[in-house]
Parts: C-alpha cells; structure tokens; sequence
C-alpha cells in the first residue's frame, strides 16, 4: 500500500461496514468514519478514528471512499446529496461502493461523479458478517481497471477473492446473479424440507443425505440445519434479500427478462416481510409455506 492512497473514508458502520472498517484500521490505515448516530461512531474514533459530521466531511482528507449503506436511496444520498462525497472529496478521489443496489443507478452515480473529478468502482461483496469480519469476502468489482488497480491493496484487506467484472454497474449485475441463485436455492431447500417433515422423514438425516451428493450448496449446508433445526435468527436479514430482489426483478421488468423463479421467491419473501421476520434470517421461507400449508 502506498502513502497516496493511505488515508480512507468508511460511511455506513453496520455489521458489514464496522467489520471492513476494524479490518482497514487494523491494517493501520488512518480513518475517517461516518454513520447517521454518532454513537455508532464512537468505538472506532476511541480506536483512533475520526468521528465527521457528515460523508462530505469524511471525504474531504480521504484518498479512498468506502460506502456501505442499505438502499439505492441511501447510495445517492451519501455520494450525491446536499452533505454528500461530491461536495468534499477532492478531483482523483476514489468511491468503492460496497451496498448491494442498482446497476443502472450505479453508473448514472459514477458519471456524475467523474464530472466532479471523482472516480468510482461498485464493489457489492458476498459472504455475510462472517467474511466481512474474517476478511474473507468475494468482492464484485465493476469499473475501470486503473482505479482497481489503486485501491486492490485496499480490497485485499476486506476480501480473498476480488472479481473484475468490467465497466461500471457490472459488479452490482453479478451481485444480483449471485442473490438469484443463492436465494432460489434457499427457498428450494425451504420447500424440500417442508416435504421431508410432511413425509415423516428427519430434515437433520435429509440435509446430511443431500450435502453428500449432487444437492449438496454452500447454502444447504448454511441453512438446511437452521431449518432443520427450527433457528430462525438472523444471518442475514431477509430484509435485504427481499429489497435485492425487488431490484432485481425491476431490471428484468425494463428488459423483458422471463425469470419465474425469480418471481416467485420475490413474493415469498414479501410474505415473509409482512408476517414481520424482516430482521429475521431468510430460512424463515420456511415458516412462509408453513404458514400457506395451514391456509
């Protein structure tokens, strides 16, 4: 790492954010941090990083921006809005964009921001507060490769796997592949444990039986005991699954995209919001075709 990119911003301290953020401190990169309650900031400016007022006052000594914020919204509010990057981060600053949004809004996000002078990589990443926090992360990275080529030391420190995907909106495009198909696996195993349990069959053996042949997933492994064993607490909020498939499906409506399942798991999880388990873990797609079962 070189000293011109050593100085960093990180916006959005929630699990995900404030594990990245430990990660870049701990590398002994010198931080500004910003999250809307300033007692969110409070650990990590006790650590040795500066508490800002706003993201342009994070971004006004940083060489690299990180944001890590829920919703497209949030996204443009925080690079773009009245107290925004834009108006703090200075021309040949870097944005790396770590949320999950739009593809199409990221690179109308970027244009605006290169008028500015300001360059910008989308870099949604997977592997949940367990790779943030081990550093183990896939980071999806969509963007020019000059500017990749800069802050890889950076990324390095937040992940093991890093993807170049192409230009800008690309990472987000494959972050939505991959909650397609992670996601629809969770809602198959959802719907084989239910026929397991209605056939008198044990879903513990079940998910043992099929994690040794071809149904064997990361995500059977994941959440098939959670299932199995009736833990609906939260790994990752459904919440954020089901606002990453309301995107998700938008696109495929502007392009015409046949994408039944796709469909199909966006109005579970929708069900899944209105029974109130949002902040729950999304095994509880489950407990959404129970509760269809008893209608």
């Amino acid at each position: 790492m070189t000293s011109s990119v050593s100085k960093v911003a990180f916006i959005g301290l929630g699990a995900m954010g404030a594990a990245m953020t430990r990660n870049l401190m701990n590398a002994g990169h010198s931080l500004s941090v910003y999250a809307r309650r300033a007692e969110v900031m409070q650990p990590f400016a006790g650590a040795g990083a500066r508490a800002s007022t706003s993201p342009a006052d994070a971004a006004r000594d940083a060489d690299v921006v990180f944001t890590n914020v829920t919703s497209t919204h949030d996204v443009e509010e925080v690079l773009l809005g009245p107290n925004g990057v834009i108006h703090g981060a200075r021309p040949g600053t870097i944005v790396c964009d770590m949320s999950t949004i739009s593809a199409d809004a990221t690179r109308s996000i970027a244009a605006k921001l290169l008028a500015a002078g300001i360059h910008m990589l989308d870099c949604p990443v997977s592997g949940g507060v367990k790779g943030a926090e081990a550093a183990t992360l896939t980071i999806l990275v969509g963007g020019k490769t000059e500017q990749l080529a800069r802050v890889r030391p950076l990324l390095q420190k937040l992940g093991s796997n890093i993807f170049h995907m192409g230009d800008h909106g690309a990472g987000q495009v494959t972050k939505t592949c991959n909650q397609t198909v992670q996601v629809i696996n969770i809602q198959g195993i959802a719907e084989a444990l239910l026929f397991a349990r209605a056939n008198g069959v044990d879903c513990n053996k079940v998910v043992e039986a099929l994690m040794s042949g071809f149904a064997s997933s990361k995500m059977l492994g994941l959440m098939g005991p959670k299932m199995a064993n009736r833990d609906f607490a939260a790994g990752i909020e459904a919440r954020l699954h089901q606002k990453d498939f309301g995107l998700i499906v938008d696109m495929a409506d502007d392009q015409g995209l046949p994408m039944p399942a796709t469909r199909l798991v966006h109005e579970q999880l929708n069900e899944l919001m209105e029974h109130g388990w949002g902040k729950m873990d999304t095994s509880n797609l489950l407990r959404v075709l129970e509760e269809q079962q008893k209608a």
